[in-house]
């Protein structure tokens, strides 16, 4: 793999939940710019293993390392086996989320929590562990949220919730971390074709078709168009952009 004029040559990348879907599209597309990128899973050991493959075998360089990202004590363990291995860190990527949509009748308390903690407090954990392992020239941190947390559809009280969330946590840790160099932004996608629209029955669906006609493109999104939104915004090409929020959704809004 020849490293000239890769963006992102010699920096260290951690993409959480990067085991399928938009997180494994992104890890690849960050590895394929040189970065070394540690590969964050919380239950597909497989599929993670299987993006590192896929990185090492056209010359980049990458790792798999297990971490529930709602939970303190593995988010501090994920950083430190980063830096063990390969020192400071110079972009996070909170791609770990999940979703369940149902009406309002149907929300239990359990599910809010769920959604919660992995949503919003993964990455506002995620963050406060980051800022301690930046180096001197500070970082990139890119929140992947929806276009859920403005176009607000119906059955998605808990999720677009929790994405209107972590907007919030995008604009307000852009201007507390300004001073430290560290960029925070927020990394839009609308409906994107993967493993888990495909397993939640989203694909060939009335809903799919639903997005599809809202989106001026008139397609559904792949994962590398949001690789690609995603590698600017962790470049030196986004250095005047913090605290925004980008969305890639071919239209849609």
């Amino acid at each position: 793999m020849s490293t000239t004029g890769k963006k992102l040559q010699g920096k260290v990348a951690i993409v959480t939940g990067a085991s399928k879907g938009i997180g494994a599209g992104i890890a690849k597309a960050l590895a394929a710019e040189g970065a070394s990128v540690v590969v964050n899973y919380a239950t597909s050991k497989e599929g993670a293993d299987k993006v590192v493959k896929q990185i090492t075998s056209e010359g980049g360089k990458a790792t798999a390392v297990h971490g529930d990202m709602s939970k303190a004590a593995d988010v501090q363990r994920l950083f430190k086996e980063t830096t063990d291995l390969y020192g400071s860190i110079d972009i996070l990527v909170n791609n770990a989320g999940i979703f369940k949509f149902e009406p309002l009748e149907a929300v239990k308390e359990e599910e809010f929590h769920r959604e919660f903690n992995t949503n919003v407090l993964g990455p506002i954990l995620a963050i406060q562990e980051g800022v301690k392992h930046f180096g001197p020239n500070g970082g990139s941190v890119i929140n992947i949220s929806s276009v859920a947390s403005q176009l607000s559809p119906p059955n998605s009280v808990v999720y677009s919730a929790t994405k209107g969330a972590l907007d919030s946590v995008t604009r307000v840790l852009a201007k507390e971390l300004g001073a430290l160099n560290i960029r925070v932004n927020t990394l839009a996608p609308g409906g994107v074709e993967t493993e888990g629209t495909h397993t939640a029955g989203i694909i060939g669906s009335d809903f799919e078709r639903e997005m599809v006609a809202k989106t001026p493109l008139g397609r559904l999104g792949q994962p590398d168009d949001i690789a690609r939104v995603a590698v600017f915004l962790a470049s030196s090409d986004s250095n005047w952009l913090t605290g925004e929020r980008i969305a890639a959704a071919g239209g849609m809004q």
